[in-house]
């Protein structure tokens, strides 16, 4: 798997995160192969190659559309590459299919990249993880992410194998080995989200013996 590097969105989203963690990450990116995803409101203080990623809607997805809208439009003017858009669980759990479909369009017509649509597993039931992926699928979403790393739990091989069965998957949330990314990957993810990149990163080269 000689892209993995390349597959992981080295990520840092804590409550407490600074300028100075989010400048980090980016950096850590940059020197390993990754891409990068940081908090919004540190995307205009970095500058960049490696693929930018930001989060909207975050952590809880009940912003209104109209503000997610807004937040999409911001990070892709401040530079961002794609954008992982919470969506509105309470919604889905309501069977609100229609108010769901509409914010995730919101999102993903305001802006010309990419967007992925987390649908926060650990909360649902195998009923709704296939519904919300069908529904994200239908307002025209890029991936579906299975976490916010909020909510107990994270991503797991079954959830994954599930959702690619409808989009590309980001797996996130919990994933602080290689051979947990990679288990998740053979399962069908497309990407990883982990703080852990760095760490993922390195064990894959000794695994591969790769320098």
């Amino acid at each position: 798997m000689d892209d993995f590097p390349a597959r992981i969105d080295h990520t840092v989203l804590g409550v407490d995160t600074t300028a100075a963690d989010a400048k980090r990450v980016v950096r850590d990116a940059e020197r390993y192969g990754m891409n990068a995803c940081i908090p919004p409101c540190y995307v205009p203080t970095v500058e960049t190659d490696v693929v930018l990623t930001t989060v909207i809607g975050f952590p809880h997805g009940q912003h209104t559309p109209e503000t997610k809208r807004v937040e999409a439009q911001q990070a892709y003017s401040n530079g961002c590459d794609e954008l992982d858009m919470v969506i509105n669980v309470g919604r889905l759990k309501a069977g609100a299919d229609e108010a769901l479909v509409a914010d995730i369009e919101t999102v993903v017509d305001a802006v010309p990249i990419p967007v992925k649509a987390i649908i926060e597993t650990a909360v649902l039931e195998p009923e709704e993880k296939h519904r919300a992926c069908e529904l994200a699928a239908a307002a025209g979403a890029d991936f579906v992410k299975t976490s916010t790393g909020f909510a107990d739990g994270g991503a797991t091989v079954d959830d994954v194998a599930l959702m690619s069965e409808y989009l590309p998957v980001k797996a996130s949330g919990g994933i602080g080995s290689y051979d947990r990314a990679n288990a998740l990957l053979e399962a069908g993810a497309e990407r990883i989200g982990a703080s852990s990149g760095v760490q993922l990163v390195k064990e894959y080269r000794t695994v591969n013996d790769r320098t």
